[in-house]
């Protein structure tokens, strides 16, 4: 029986890419770095779930012949970096700079007046959902999730299934009685791997991944329902 929805949350609940790529662009320009990410080089990135192990990555592909002793200099750049460009994004958010995809706020409320739960399962950080969530829901969106989990209390990123995993045991369900919602292929696989099927709606920035396995693949989720993802989900 389905029981609860688990959604992913950067591309998923909201196309929240672009920003995110404009947000790390305005970092760099703070900090004086001669770095730009583009489009393309930012769809390359997204390989590497999230943003400090992103620009640690990027660090080191620009610094092949960087020396162990310049260790602790690079974490503290990265982490100012990581910290204006989440000050940066979550003052765009506030300001209405994104919007929840199409459908997701209706089958939101629908799978609660039918009884289901409602949970986050993502690699992003507390203060970037709650950015997102309190302005498309309100102040009282942490109320509308039983379990919510995130970069603080799951730090191994997608592909790996921790966060499912967490919030499958926060939930008390198997996975057998969910199904999570996904953009990318780090996320289906992360959900598989915890055994969850997983409905995949792909964005610009994920539109190239390969979603082999996914329960189904979907532009957005203005067509699915609730009786739609008991079907599915039974098959």
């Amino acid at each position: 029986m389905l029981k609860a929805l688990i959604f992913d949350v950067d591309g998923t609940l909201a196309d929240t890419e672009g920003l995110h790529l404009e947000a790390f662009n305005h970092a760099f320009r703070q900090e004086g770095l001669d770095w730009h990410w583009g489009v393309d080089e930012y769809i390359r990135l997204l390989d590497i779930s999230g943003g400090r192990e992103r620009l640690m990555h990027y660090w080191h592909s620009v610094n092949p012949d960087h020396k162990e002793v310049e260790a602790g200099a690079v974490k503290d750049l990265v982490a100012r970096l990581h910290e204006t460009k989440t000050a940066y994004y979550e003052n765009a958010v506030l300001q209405g700079a994104v919007t929840l995809r199409p459908g997701v706020l209706a089958l939101m409320s629908e799978a609660r007046a039918q009884g289901l739960q409602l949970a986050i399962a993502t690699t992003t950080s507390p203060v970037n959902i709650a950015a997102l969530l309190r302005t498309a829901i309100g102040p009282d969106w942490r109320g509308h999730f039983l379990a919510v989990g995130d970069a603080s209390n799951a730090p191994i990123k997608k592909p790996h299934p921790q966060v499912y995993m967490k919030v499958l045991a926060d939930l008390g369900f198997r996975a057998a009685d969910c199904v999570a919602f996904e953009d990318s292929s780090n996320g289906l696989r992360a959900a598989a791997a915890a055994g969850l099927k997983t409905v995949v709606t792909p964005n610009r920035f994920t539109a190239h991944h390969d979603f082999k396995g996914a329960l189904r693949t979907v532009a957005d989720l203005t067509q699915v329902s609730v009786p739609r993802l008991r079907e599915w989900h039974a098959q």
